[in-house]
């Protein structure tokens, strides 16, 4: 066993209890390689003259770290990191909503990190709010913070980029969404969603040149990113087409000549059933592209702009646990069907 200069990592500024703030600066310390099987700690007399804290605060800090494996006392001679198995990570998910895609992110997610790590999963329903709460509840109890930073339209980023920033940069993943405006390095796996549209409606422009229209049928009260309607406006102006961008699909009559890009099923089920009512031939009269792939829209012969959900949870975990602080661009494709 050796004896070795570590520093406890300890925030005067954050909230959580000083004995947590040192479990989780040793376990996350162990986690990363930074302290080594049979190292030695510092001792309690060390740690609280350090940081000027009560022995009774060190003690409990390490009482807990013993129970839980990762550390073990020797008489006479101190605190040292346990020999034993590594423990799991402990992560937290933290979604705006629980999809039907997200479910395949949170799938493919749990499968990369296998059996190295436990996840908890909260919802935070696009509310800065609720966010904010569910990050003060936990912060300072897992190894790492995995959030979706979608919220509501309203919401200023005032509301929930200084709760995002008290999560430290090491800790925090971001998924589907990046936030340009956030410094540090941090992991993310994202959408960039003006330049996806505009890129994957370019990439069938071929397709598009029969159509006099394109209509976006964007649900403004859905929280999805108005980037979609950025990336769609700049490529109508860009290749000079006619548009409109309309919230449902309630009083739209098909009109031959229109190609829709739909972000929802319902107004794609609807756009579908209107048009044979009017015998309508999909990728003639009419053009469709949906958004996200799913077995139904590949029966239907429809083509469809989607990214790769499944990877998207698989590579977050595997840099997760590879400790790599990248900034990765999710694949983002178009399938060509006959709709359009």
């Amino acid at each position: 066993m050796q004896k070795i200069m570590y520093q406890t990592k300890l925030s005067p500024s954050c909230k959580t209890p000083k004995y947590k703030q040192i479990i989780q600066s040793i376990i996350n310390d162990i986690e990363r390689g930074i302290l080594k099987v049979d190292e030695q700690l510092p001792s309690i007399n060390e740690l609280s003259e350090e940081h000027l804290l009560a022995r009774d605060t060190v003690e409990r800090a390490y009482r807990e770290l013993k129970e839980q494996g990762y550390i073990i006392s020797v008489h006479g001679k101190g605190y040292f990191v346990a020999s034993n198995d590594i423990k799991k990570i402990k992560v937290l998910l933290v979604f705006n909503k629980l999809s039907s895609y997200k479910k395949i992110i949170y799938y493919a997610f749990l499968k990369g990190l296998g059996e190295k790590a436990t996840v908890d999963l909260q919802i935070h329903h696009y509310d800065a709010h609720l966010f904010e709460e569910i990050i003060n509840k936990n912060l300072g109890k897992y190894n790492h913070y995995v959030i979706m930073p979608h919220f509501f339209h309203s919401a200023d980023k005032g509301e929930y980029m200084p709760t995002i920033k008290r999560i430290p940069k090491e800790e925090l993943v971001i998924l589907d969404k990046d936030l340009p405006g956030l410094e540090g390095k941090y992991l993310s796996v994202y959408q960039d969603f003006s330049k996806d549209i505009f890129k994957a409606l370019e990439s069938v422009v071929d397709l598009l040149a029969k159509y006099q229209k394109l209509v976006l049928i964007f649900p403004f009260g859905e929280h999805y990113p108005m980037e979609i309607m950025q990336g769609f406006r700049l490529f109508c102006n860009c290749y000079n087409k006619d548009f409109g961008i309309l919230e449902n699909t309630f009083d739209e009559v098909p009109a031959p000549g229109t190609a829709y890009l739909i972000v929802e099923e319902t107004g794609l089920a609807d756009i579908i059933k209107k048009s044979r009512g009017l015998d309508l031939t999909l990728g003639q009269d009419i053009g469709i592209i949906s958004f996200n792939e799913t077995t139904s829209k590949e029966l239907l012969d429809i083509t469809v702009v989607t990214t790769d959900f499944e990877m998207m949870g698989f590579m977050a975990a595997t840099l997760l646990l590879e400790r790599k602080h990248l900034k990765v661009k999710n694949p983002f494709q178009v399938i060509r069907r006959g709709s359009l």
